[in-house]
Parts: structure tokens; sequence; C-alpha cells
């Protein structure tokens, strides 16, 4: 059996070794549910498909261009799978062209990138060194014509087949591709890469033939359906106050008031709770952009785009942003993040913004005794911060994007106060230690600016900026919580801290659903500022009546009464699956709806067309 196996046409033993290398990746690395037969039909068959019709290619070609063919090829595929599995161990997620086009930020991320290598990865060239060493003692075939056509016609039956089956089973696959996990599974890691070209190449055609009619519609929905119809009681509690917002690099909800090994991870945190308004149901909404996505979110209330970050991909569009917004208002608008200034395309998109002010790596002294992992230590990171922040002029707005809690969670033995947990996790091992280095470095800044006499003036607001334990490490985490985690966990463990420190104010838990993309209209209206003439898809979370979802950009959503993930409608109270989706399709439409008019807003560029005066 073996030998008719070998000395099969190498076109096809070549599809059966990758196929089946990739149905192995699929099932050991990429962590997909299988929601029915169809789906699991699908998943074994459409690897084979899909290296059926690439390599099938080769018997166009004679002599040694066929065996380079073959050999090459099953090299390049190689790399995407790995690529693929490298980017998934970190963020759970595929890759897309744009972020592919955001390659140069990996000098910047090393030792992150380091932290993903897995000692099974060579075992992914194993096919490869087959497909070559039997390719290269074989003698070419040429094929005839007719052979030829058959061969070609049967491979694009099978892919046509595979994307029709897909659609049945998975209705309107190919108009909402928010979760690209759901995509992968049903047509295959290489079909989906194919089609993220199709749809990146179309959404740089949007701007062309974009038109003012649309922002109108888009305005309409968003005071019909978003906008709050009253000013809440805290509007302009905060008037001409500086802002001060902090970005919480990785910090997620799950770590505020909870202990590890017996100590406190985030003391400082958790006494803030009791002296600031705290959102114990607040999500982030990022996406592949990351910490970029959640600065676009919050200065924006826009969604972020369904791959790659808006940072790289509409870096120079037309914004009505905070920045924009509080400068109008006299207010000074800054940046200090201790990073290259054109990592994430920050140089750029911050002129776009509208900020004034980059204080980037140049302005701080790095050495190696204050740095580590990404950069600049939070604690000093502040403390050379102070002296710039006491110079600008008052009012001002200003963001500090911290570091030291960052994958992979590095720090020396001198900064770290707690012991690491224990687990067979690394990365949850040491994420407890950076957390905790960071709620140092936050009580320490707090003291500086009372020291330098802008506390009581200001308004400090505190916000995690997406997840740091990706699913992949859900089996460790759940041995922290004391639980296996299943899809609703999922969701709520996108909870994030948010904290708005008001001095003088009492401090109250909020329990009401919020998100990211509620962050700048709740921040304007505490300053007194209003935004009846803004276009955005977040609501005042101090107002009464609010809007009734988050919206996550893969398209799942947390409302009221229930939540929405992996296809399946969750009762919020008994966290149990509903027997079908009904309940949910209500928002599911007006969730669809909004990332669908934020997109074209973006891809768009459609506020040039909109007076916001």
């Amino acid at each position: 059996m073996m030998k008719k196996i070998i000395h099969l046409p190498i076109y096809i033993l070549a599809s059966i070794l990758f196929g089946f290398k990739t149905l192995l990746v699929y099932s050991l690395v990429f962590d997909m549910s299988i929601d029915n037969p169809m789906q699991a039909i699908l998943f074994v068959l459409n690897p084979f498909i899909s290296a059926f019709l690439f390599f099938g290619l080769s018997i166009w070609f004679k002599g040694i261009y066929q065996k380079l063919f073959v050999s090459i090829g099953a090299l390049l595929g190689t790399i995407i799978i790995w690529a693929n599995t490298m980017f998934y161990r970190d963020f759970t997620d595929f890759i897309t062209i744009p972020v592919m086009f955001q390659a140069n930020n990996a000098g910047d991320v090393t030792n992150s990138i380091f932290s993903l290598l897995h000692p099974s990865d060579p075992l992914l060239l194993i096919d490869v060194i087959l497909i070559m060493i039997i390719s290269f003692k074989r003698d070419t075939i040429t094929y005839v014509p007719k052979k030829k056509r058959s061969i070609l016609a049967l491979s694009v039956v099978m892919l046509v087949a595979n994307l029709l089956l897909a659609e049945v089973g998975r209705p309107n696959l190919y108009t909402n591709v928010f979760d690209r996990e759901d995509f992968v599974k049903n047509i295959g890691l290489f079909n989906y890469h194919v089609y993220d070209i199709a749809q990146q190449a179309f959404s740089t055609s949007q701007r062309a033939f974009a038109d003012e009619s649309k922002i109108s519609e888009i305005s309409d929905y968003v005071n019909q359906n978003v906008k709050s119809k009253d000013q809440s009681e805290l509007f302009g509690i905060a008037k001409d106050r500086n802002l001060i917002f902090i970005s919480l690099e990785s910090i997620q909800s799950f770590v505020i008031n909870n202990t590890v090994n017996g100590e406190e991870i985030t003391p400082f945190l958790n006494d803030l709770v009791g002296e600031s308004y705290y959102f114990e149901n607040f999500y982030h909404q990022v996406a592949q952009g990351k910490t970029s996505d959640s600065e676009f979110l919050v200065e924006n209330s826009l969604y972020p785009l369904p791959s790659g970050a808006v940072f790289f991909v509409r870096g120079q569009n037309e914004y009505n942003a905070m920045p924009e917004i509080l400068n109008q208002q006299g207010y000074y608008s800054s940046v200090f993040h201790a990073n290259n200034k054109s990592f994430w395309n920050r140089n750029i998109m911050y002129d776009a913004l509208g900020y004034k002010k980059f204080f980037d790596e140049t302005a701080y002294q790095i050495t190696e005794e204050n740095s580590v992992g990404w950069g600049l230590k939070d604690k000093s990171f502040f403390t050379q911060s102070i002296k710039y922040l006491q110079e600008l002029p008052k009012p001002f707005y200003t963001k500090f994007i911290t570091l030291t809690n960052h994958h992979p969670y590095e720090l020396g033995e001198e900064d770290a106060s707690i012991e690491p947990y224990d687990s067979e996790s690394t990365t949850l091992n040491h994420y407890f230690q950076t957390v905790r280095y960071t709620d140092e470095a936050i009580e320490q800044f707090f003291e500086q600016l009372k020291q330098s006499g802008l506390y009581d003036n200001s308004v400090i607001v505190l916000m995690g900026d997406h997840y740091g334990i990706s699913e992949y490490e859900n089996k460790a985490l759940g041995q922290y919580l004391g639980k296996e985690i299943t899809a609703y966990d999922h969701l709520q463990l996108q909870r994030v801290p948010f904290f708005i420190h008001i001095p003088g104010e009492e401090g109250k838990v909020m329990s009401e659903l919020a998100g990211q993309i509620d962050v700048k209209p709740t921040l304007l209206h505490l300053l007194g500022i209003d935004t009846s003439n803004d276009i955005g898809f977040g609501t005042d979370l101090f107002a009464d009546d609010r809007k009734e979802f988050i919206t996550f950009r893969d398209g799942s959503f947390i409302s009221d009464d229930y939540a929405y993930t992996k296809e399946t409608c969750y009762d919020r109270d008994s966290k149990s699956p509903l027997e079908d989706n009904t309940a949910c399709e209500p928002i599911k439409e007006k969730v669809m709806q909004e990332l669908n008019y934020s997109d074209e807003i973006v891809y768009g560029d459609l506020f040039r067309f909109y007076d916001f005066e």
C-alpha cells in the first residue's frame, strides 16, 4: 500500500502530504469548534481540495520547472501555515493582508516573536523535504492537453463544490466575513487568504467611488438609534479640568480584586475602585490592531476594521477625533509613549487625529537598567514624563500608553514584588508579576501628580486596552479561575478595567454594559462639550437611555439579556446556550448594520463629505 502511495504522480502525492499536514495544524494548533456534520466534512476535505488545485497546476510545466513548482510551492505554503501558526498563538486569529504590510513592526516585537516559537515547528518541513526528495528522484511526466484540462476541471469542480456547500451550511458566509475562524474551517486557510486579497482590493477602491449620500444615511441612523436624547446629570461636572488618559497595556478585569499566591495582584487599582466611577462590565472591542485599535475606538467612537489596523490602512483619512474636538475647545492635546514614533504608523495617524505633540522614545533616557521587554519600564516612563506634563499649556488632554505589561511579560527579579503563578503556561505565570508592576507604577504616578499640583484639577481615566491572556492559554487560565472556560466565559473575559477618577467626587461601581466605543461621548460630556453634531456608535455611559448592546468586531455581542458568540445565543442569567438563535437575531441585525456603517465611514473616508460644525 505504501509503495503504491509513493509511486503516485508527484502532484497527487504532494496534495496528500501537504493536505494532511494542514489538517494536523487545523486540529492541533487552531482551536476551532465544529458546529455540524457538514462543517466537519468540509473541515477535513478543504485542505486536500486546496492542495490538489494548487499542485495540479504543476502538470502545465515541463521538465525541471514541474519539479521546482511543486517543491517551491510546498515550501511557500508551509511558510504561510507557519506564519499563521505563530500569529494564532498570540492573537487566536489568522493573518490578513494589512497585517503583512505591518511587518515593519517586527523589529519592535522580537522578544514576543521568539516566545511564540515551539520546538515542534520544524516538523512542518517534513513533508516539504519528502516532496523535494521524491520529486527530484523521479523523471518528469509530460501530460497530454486533454489530461491537463481534465485535472484542472476536476480541481475547479471540487473547489466550487466546497464553496457552495460552505454557503449552504453557513448562509451569508461571504458577505459577513467578521469571524475569520468560521471562514477558515469552512473553505480552508488558503482559500481564505485568496478571499482576503480580493476583499482588500475591493476596500481600496471604496474611497474612489464613495459619495456624500451614504454619510447622510449613517448620520440619520446614529441620531435615531445611538445618541442619547437627554444629557446625563454629570454633564459638565469636570468642565475645564485637564484630562489624563492612561492606557493600561494588556490588563484584563479578572485581575482586579483578585489574588495570586495569596497576594493582591492590583492593590492600588483595588483601592481606586472605591474612589472612582468603575465600570465592572466594560469590554474591549479591538481587532487585529490591538492597542492601536483601542486608541481608534476611544478617539473616534468608531469600530476597528475587520482586518488589519485603521492606523495603517486609513492613516490619512479625515476624522472628527477627540483630540481635534478638544483642541477647538482650548485644550492642548498630546501623547506620551516611549516607543518608536513610526510603530503602528502613529506619527502619521496622530496628525490625522489632531494631536499637537507626541512624546516618543526620543523624549526619554532609555538604558538597559530602566528598560525591559518592549522598552522603558512603566515606573521610569511616568517619572520621566511628569516634567513634560507640568510644562504643557492648560487645560490639556494627554494620553499615556504603558509598555511593561506586554507579551511576553518579562520582568527582572529586582522588579517583581510577587511570585509567579505555577501552571504549564509561562505566559500566564509571568503575567501577574508584570500586572503588579504596572499597578505600582500607576500608584507612583498618582503621587507624582499630587506633588506636581496637577492632581486636583484633572480627570484621570484608566482603561485596559485589550486582553493580555489569549484563548490559546485557556487551559492554564481555567486552572487559575477554577473552571473550564466555555465560549460564553471567553466572551466575559474580554472585560477590561475602566476607571474615571475625578478628585473631589465620590466613586461608584457601575454595573451597566459598557465598551470602548462609549469612551469618547462619555468623556466629552463630563467636560461639558456638546456632541450632538458628532457621528459615532457609542453613548454617554452616564445617560439613562443608553444603547442596549456591546458589539465585537467578529459579530459577537452582549446585551442586557443575551450574549451571542460562535454562532450560539446564550441567556445571560443562566449563562446557558438557547436551543436556537431566534432571541438574538434582532440585535444581531443591528450589530451587523453598525459594523458595516462604521466600515463604510473608514474605507470610504466619508467624513470628508461631512461638516461637523
